[in-house]
């Protein structure tokens, strides 16, 4: 049995800046794409092209990184920037709000899992324990849900807490929480520190899930259709060719994390095949206003272009 470790170590370990900064200065360029992410193996495809779409197509990448959910949208709802890696809920919560976004590709797919801890070993042990989610407004809320349901509850009868993703392994080394689902690598950093283990996987849950997706801003696509549109047939390549290898040497230059977290959390996920279907919108959707996430989601005709 792997020792535990006490919890402000692990926090410690896991801190990362959540101050915003480019790779570039933030001045406009016409040869050049602003691009919001977060640190998190959802991004790798992005990551990825970053760094070959410019020696293609002499079309710049401009990645500019944000430490939580709430600035990357403020940044992409206020166009300062042309576009994001981002929880697809919280982008079909802006365009429902009438903020001109479109959602281009997929992020990745599977790639997540319900972390609990130890002593828990099954979705009925999670009754009246605390779960923490990222955001309500994300695939974690449906998949906790959906986790809750196979075993005959709803989400009324765990707590729910928001937590930032790197607070969430140590505050179930803590306690403080006793299950957690939420971007990667921080279901494996709990896994590997062996305070946690999973109890599903996506896939298990929801076939085809749909979680973090390529979002343009209209303006962006209005004013630079051929860039758009050279953006996106690049980014679908490099995730189509992102195997495990190269995902792991991306992960290691733009995540800061160890071997041990990333080959887990590398385990559990894929990048190819990033188009969005209209099968697996709509079915995020139902779910979407069957969890009370949303009553009118956008319709996928009106909110995804997948014509590039």
């Amino acid at each position: 049995m792997k020792k535990r470790l006490p919890a402000f170590i692990i926090s410690a370990a896991l801190a990362f800046s959540a101050v915003s900064c480019g790779k570039s200065d933030s001045k406009d360029s016409e040869n050049s794409v602003k691009i919001a992410y977060l640190p998190i193996t959802h991004s790798l495809a992005l990551l990825e092209e970053a760094e070959e779409l410019e020696k293609e197509s002499g079309l710049k990448v401009e990645l500019v990184k944000y430490g939580s959910w709430a600035e990357l949208l403020d940044a992409l709802n206020s166009n300062r920037v042309d576009g994001a890696s981002v929880l697809i809920e919280l982008a079909m919560k802006s365009k429902e709000e009438g903020i001109g976004v479109k959602a281009v590709a997929l992020g990745h797919r599977d790639g997540n899992v319900i972390i609990v801890s130890n002593d828990i070993d099954s979705a009925a042990d999670l009754k009246g324990k605390t779960f923490a989610i990222p955001h309500r407004q994300s695939s974690h809320n449906i998949l906790l849900n959906d986790a809750l349901a196979t075993a005959g509850l709803n989400i009324g009868d765990v707590n729910v807490t928001e937590l930032a993703p790197t607070e969430m392994p140590s505050a179930l080394a803590s306690g403080q929480i006793d299950g957690y689902c939420v971007a990667e690598p921080f279901g494996a950093m709990g896994v590997n520190l062996g305070v946690g283990k999973v109890l599903f996987s996506s896939e298990e849950l929801w076939e085809e899930s749909l979680c973090c997706g390529l979002v343009l801003t209209d303006k962006f696509i209005d004013e630079r259709y051929d860039d758009a549109k050279s953006f996106v047939e690049s980014y679908k390549s490099a995730g189509n060719a992102l195997d495990k290898e190269k995902a792991k040497e991306v992960a290691k230059k733009y995540l800061n994390q160890t071997d041990d977290v990333l080959d887990t959390s590398l385990q559990w996920i894929s990048y190819n095949d990033l188009d969005i279907t209209e099968e697996a919108y709509n079915e995020l959707a139902d779910k979407v206003k069957e969890y009370g996430l949303s009553d009118n989601p956008p319709a996928y005709a009106d909110f995804v272009k997948n014509d590039f």
